[in-house]
């Protein structure tokens, strides 16, 4: 997420953590590495149409998307990536863009764009539920941290074995729930006495990640190489594009639709933009070719990596049925290919093939796992402090509204403690397998995180409406065109979470179905009654309304 201030430029990968690596992967899965910039700098310098392409990229791409999106729908992941970058991607970018220029001088980002839009009831509940949206992914990442690390201990995922003195309750998903439990405990309780210096080894986290990266590419092109333009998966034109190497996905129209939901996180925190139109060299210029370069080189730059994938990774033999393999642990199955294939490539031994095998995932688990505990530290601290802060105290139901002398906001956050921990247990308990148990919790946050993004998008045509806004940055030259684009942009994330929601049920997977549903509209129906309820204890005179200052104020944790 980026400052709307200046104060601080703060990117975190995975959305994110770089992945929500499960993606959530860092919402921005953000997710983090921060890259500070004072805000006397931003003033002597503005950004140029390079660094500001570079700012969006690194807001927005994340790593884990790739390897997940392979093992989803193959080489077919690519159409629909490029299909979200044009319905969603640039259009959405355009819009907040506009919305943060508009509002420029106000602090409350996405918050005060729709309560100067629309009204600050809608704004409360588009906002609540973007909180909840990272309440979703404290689920997800409590239970999903033990992924790595079991790879760091064991070189591999073998999470579904684990139990304690053999019996049922203490095995399998169950076990990992209880312990999600107990470590959600751990993290909140240190978060409520300050101590957040731990959030800080997400820095090297990232950057080891970031280093990952960079490696793949190169490695793979050298195989590709070595193998005079071979891929170990077959690229075979069109047919590639069109069909799934999914079994699943095969002939299956609802759930190839669904896959959108996926591409549409994977463009996840570009939001953040908003706040750089002002920052920007000659914004009415370089503005609008930032965003068409970076949706360009985003679009492009996951293409080009499925295709990487694709060069060592041969889908049959190491992601096909009868294998072990979660939307969890799919990135560590192909880390830990990629490694092997580069021992193959130079010609070493199968032992020694295995041996990188398990060093690189270890690798590759430990920075993840890095990251994850920072983003951990920072957001269950930071995104509930925002909601809290920037609305009446009274608002709140008993004394959650309430902070200690340090400004923490400790009642609230020992509730959000319960919720997450009651959401663990019951998805935890409520599956059979560890696959299903994965499939459960992404469903979940996708649906989640794209879900506020509907009420940005819709709020859009109220805004060009408004009089007397300063709207020193336009690319929407008629209401007409906003009207336009903003109803594209809010169907397409309509529709894509409706064919996610809806195809497991078809599938007669009720409990996908229900818990993608649950979350958003249980927390959009509580955002709305915590919020009529005040309505109402104003109206009876019970209580006065409050002022709100800098409502949902975005803060970066400097690194």
């Amino acid at each position: 997420m980026l400052s709307t201030r200046g104060t601080y430029l703060g990117i975190l990968i995975g959305h994110r953590v770089e992945t929500l690596y499960f993606e959530a992967e860092i919402r921005k899965e953000k997710r983090c590495i921060f890259i500070v910039h004072c805000e006397r700098e931003m003033k002597e310098k503005k950004l140029g149409l390079m660094s500001l392409v570079l700012m969006i990229f690194t807001s927005v791409y994340g790593f884990n998307n790739i390897p997940r999106s392979f093992y989803l729908m193959g080489y077919a992941a690519i159409p629909w990536f490029v299909i979200a970058g044009i319905l969603f991607f640039i259009p959405f970018a355009f819009m907040v863009a506009e919305f943060g220029s508009a509002f420029r001088k106000e602090t409350g980002g996405m918050y005060s764009w729709m309560c100067n839009s629309v009204g600050p009831k809608y704004a409360f509940i588009g906002t609540f539920m973007w909180y909840t949206s990272y309440v979703l992914w404290m689920v997800n990442v409590s239970s999903g941290i033990w992924v790595p690390v079991s790879n760091v201990i064991f070189g591999e995922d073998n999470t579904e074995n684990w139990s304690i003195f053999g019996i049922h309750l203490l095995s399998g998903t169950r076990l990992l729930g209880i312990m999600a439990v107990i470590f959600f405990i751990i993290i909140t309780y240190f978060d409520t006495k300050g101590i957040d210096k731990i959030s800080k080894v997400t820095s090297i986290g990232g950057t080891a990640v970031l280093t990952i990266n960079i490696l793949v590419v190169v490695g793979s092109i050298i195989m590709i190489f070595a193998r005079h333009g071979q891929l170990e998966q077959p690229f075979v034109g069109v047919e590639s594009l069109q069909n799934s190497l999914n079994v699943d996905y095969q002939g299956n129209t609802i759930k190839i639709l669904s896959f959108i939901v996926y591409a549409l996180f994977a463009y996840g925190g570009i939001e953040a933009v908003g706040g750089l139109v002002d920052k920007t060299e000659n914004p009415k210029k370089n503005f609008p070719k930032g965003i068409i370069s970076a949706a360009l080189v985003i679009v492009v730059g996951y293409a080009l990596l499925i295709m990487l994938v694709g060069s060592f990774t041969n889908y049959n033999e190491i992601l096909g049925s009868g294998k072990t393999i979660t939307l969890g642990n799919v990135s560590y199955i192909i880390m830990a290919n990629f490694a092997a294939e580069i021992g193959k490539a130079f010609g070493a031994s199968h032992a020694t093939q295995v041996l990188f095998s398990h060093v690189f995932a270890r690798i590759f688990a430990f920075a993840m796992l890095l990251t994850l505990m920072g983003a951990m530290f920072t957001l269950v601290y930071s995104t509930i402090k925002q909601i809290i802060d920037g609305t009446p105290k009274k608002l709140w139901p008993g004394n959650m509204g309430e902070v200690d002398e340090d400004g923490v906001p400790t009642n609230a956050m020992w509730i959000q403690c319960a919720i997450v921990c009651v959401l663990i247990l019951l998805v935890s308990f409520g599956g059979d397998s560890m696959q299903k148990f994965f499939v459960i919790l992404t469903a979940m946050v996708n649906v989640g995180m794209t879900v506020p993004y509907m009420f940005i998008s819709f709020a859009f045509p109220k805004f060009k409406k408004l009089k007397n806004v300063d709207r020193s940055f336009v690319v929407y030259k008629t209401q007409r065109s906003a009207n336009f684009w903003g109803y594209v942009v809010t169907l397409t994330l309509l529709l894509a979470n409706v064919f996610a929601i809806i195809q497991p049920a078809l599938e007669g997977d009720i409990l996908t179905t229900f818990w993608s549903l649950s979350g958003p509209v249980v927390f959009g129906l509580f955002a709305w009654f915590i919020y009529t309820r005040y309505e109402k204890r104003i109206a009876r005179g019970e209580i006065e309304p409050e002022e709100t200052a800098n409502v949902l104020q975005e803060e970066v944790e400097e690194v």
